[in-house]
């Protein structure tokens, strides 16, 4: 697997080495070993998939300490745009973005580390989704911060009027009204 780094530390696309012949393709979607020599360890407990029609958006996710969570999440089928936001206080990168077309055709992966909220939007006619947690599911610990916050700079590709949103979705608060549990140390001399 190649590990290629983003505008943000931490966040990583992870591009599978694929070997194709007459049958088709085979590919390691994860090995423990080599993301722990290439990226660092890691204890993935919980697969998530969701099914999604053009339009929908999901997010921007996160859980809460103690229940935090890094992601790695990859799309089986259709395409579509992931996005991690930086939520930590006292990050350089607070507020800013990565964002990655994950498609069925690239294999594509993206490692969202923990203190980061996560969203994505179908770009296809349906997508399948796939994601790992290094923790559980915590109802009691779910976050979030707006998908349609216009200040995060985010283009979604999807228009206005297509957009499919949870009503859950809908209420989460935009960064600026948002007291983040995440916080960076600054370093003393």
């Amino acid at each position: 697997m190649e590990v290629i780094k983003t505008a943000i530390d931490g966040v990583l696309i992870i591009e599978p080495r694929i070997f194709r012949d007459a049958r088709g393709y085979f590919f390691e979607s994860f090995s423990q070993r080599e993301f722990e020599e290439k990226v660092g360890p890691i204890n993935f407990v919980q697969d998530n998939e969701s099914m999604s029609s053009y339009g929908v958006m999901r997010g921007l996710h996160f859980q809460r300490p103690p229940y935090t969570q890094s992601k790695l999440v990859r799309c089986t089928r259709g395409a579509v745009l992931d996005v991690a936001v930086d939520i930590r206080r006292g990050s350089p990168t607070y507020g800013q973005h990565v964002a990655a077309e994950l498609t069925e055709e690239n294999h594509r992966q993206l490692f969202i580390p923990k203190g980061f909220a996560h969203g994505f939007a179908v770009l296809s006619e349906t997508a399948v989704f796939q994601y790992k947690c290094d923790e559980f599911y915590h109802p009691e610990a779910d976050g979030g911060i707006s998908i349609t916050d216009q200040s995060l700079g985010i283009d979604w590709r999807i228009p206005a009027g297509k957009a499919i949103l949870s009503e859950k979705d809908t209420r989460h608060p935009l960064l600026r009204d948002f007291d983040s549990p995440f916080l960076i140390q600054s370093r003393q001399s």
